[in-house]
């Protein structure tokens, strides 16, 4: 069975929503919007204190090739356009909106009618591809690249395939396992429209078989799309990262930084933004809702949520069931690539995959112990460096020695740190590292 080459872990699963059907979250009393939802430059708000709203109704325009739009999410009125503390830990820039009814934008198609390429034969790739713009579509796997970049290879780039991520090798997250098996056709009109927009034949969807249901599901219903076909992959983390999943699903190497898929032929989308350009494109439905599973050991009923943007992660967390009292830690994502959270407020955005609630006992981490040269973060990395050099030389501020050592290659997936027996921190150090070169190679080409 296919996976990547190099690295990799087997970190306990925990998937206990698999097969939780996902339902709806009630509508927020109050909703916030971070201007800071996408790589790129933060949206700019085109609203102020007092403006009504409705579901679709633009609050913030892109600034930018590189950037998205944001929409309202729920109807109501402009309490204040100020900064929040988003998930991030930093005060950002923020439109909040108290709500209101829920009343829609009506050119927006809320029936559950499923549309194909076949009932829109006048859409050329330019339509799309302007009309994934225009509905503020990012990755939705987490990096929340701006989706209509991806789809805009530059002169010279052609991609000969596109490859979906189905993997979701993230332990407890399954909302894109759920989505596979209850939104399946939507998802592949969205891969089929991914196809259209980027030109290609042949798109290739991974999912590892420990999702046989949804591959299942899947391949049953790729039949009667052209082009489309399913490839199972084995369990490891992290097969979900661009670079592994383009090697263990057609066998070619993404370039280190600044290369990227479109080099090799490969534009990379996840299944959550096939179906999010399914309705942008067919629904006329800008991004202002998304699922996102809830989950933990503590809490009473972890769940998988379609929470519209701008929610409160606290009032998620009261959908489970509320917080555990031997909760000790909340972390925005996995337990892997996630961050702990500041505090609770933080509002659902674009790229807010999971919510996930650790009790007091598995949050807290073990005592540091000296590193004992034993090479497992070496054999650990996926992306074939030596981690336990990149965080020592971060921790010590050594920036040339963590430059030349190809820190900027660093996916952040943690391998390094679950495999260390001395429960060393390398991934914070790693992080600030990488953070830290990339502001020095940004500065240094700014000079020339």
């Amino acid at each position: 069975m296919k996976t990547f080459k190099i690295g990799g872990v087997h970190p306990a699963e925990n998937k206990l929503t698999a097969e939780v059907p996902s339902r709806p979250a009630a509508i927020p009393a109050q909703a916030v919007f971070s201007m800071y939802q996408h790589i790129g430059s933060p949206a700019k708000p085109v609203v102020k204190k007092g403006d009504v709203v409705k579901v679709g109704t633009l609050l913030a325009e892109a600034d930018g090739f590189v950037s998205a739009p944001i929409y309202s999410s729920v109807s109501g009125t402009v309490s204040k356009v100020d900064a929040i503390v988003d998930a991030s830990g930093y005060r950002r820039p923020a439109i909040i909106v108290d709500v209101q009814g829920d009343e829609w934008e009506e050119e927006i198609d809320r029936s559950t009618d499923l549309v194909t390429l076949a009932d829109r034969p006048e859409l050329t790739s330019e339509d799309i591809v302007a009309r994934v713009k225009k509905a503020g579509i990012v990755g939705m796997g987490g990096a929340t690249f701006p989706t209509h970049v991806k789809l805009t290879p530059p002169p010279g780039s052609k991609a000969d395939c596109v490859v979906i991520n189905g993997v979701e090798c993230e332990p407890y997250l399954t909302a894109d396992h759920r989505l596979m098996l209850e939104k399946t056709d939507e998802v592949l009109v969205g891969i089929s429209l991914i196809m259209k927009a980027v030109k290609v034949e042949k798109a290739y969807v991974g999912i590892e078989n420990n999702k046989p249901d949804a591959i299942a599901r899947m391949q049953e219903k790729a039949a009667r799309y052209p082009g489309i076909e399913i490839v199972p992959l084995k369990v490891k983390y992290p097969q979900g990262g661009e670079k592994q999943l383009i090697q263990a699903i057609t066998g070619r190497e993404v370039p280190p930084p600044p290369g990227l898929p479109i080099q090799v032929g490969v534009v990379v989308q996840n299944v959550g933004t096939a179906f999010a350009i399914y309705e942008a494109v067919m629904k006329n439905k800008p991004l202002v809702e998304r699922m996102i599973t809830v989950t933990g050991k503590p809490l009473a009923r972890p769940a998988n949520l379609w929470a519209r943007i701008g929610t409160p992660m606290k009032a998620l967390i009261d959908e489970c069931g509320g917080m555990p009292e031997d909760c000790g830690k909340v972390i925005g994502g996995g337990p892997m690539m996630g961050k702990a959270l500041m505090n609770l407020d933080v509002p659902v955005c674009k790229g807010s995959s999971g919510l996930l609630l650790m009790n007091d006992k598995e949050s807290r981490r073990a005592a540091i112990q000296p590193c004992i040269r034993c090479a497992k973060c070496v054999g650990a990395c996926p992306m074939g460096l030596e981690p336990y050099l990149l965080a020592t030389a971060s921790a010590f501020k050594k920036w040339d020695v963590v430059e030349a050592n190809d820190i900027v290659s660093c996916i952040e997936c943690g391998s390094c740190q679950f495999t260390c027996p001395s429960n060393r921190p390398m991934l914070d150090n790693i992080r600030i590292g990488k953070s830290t070169v990339m502001a020095l190679i940004r500065a240094r080409n700014a000079k020339k």
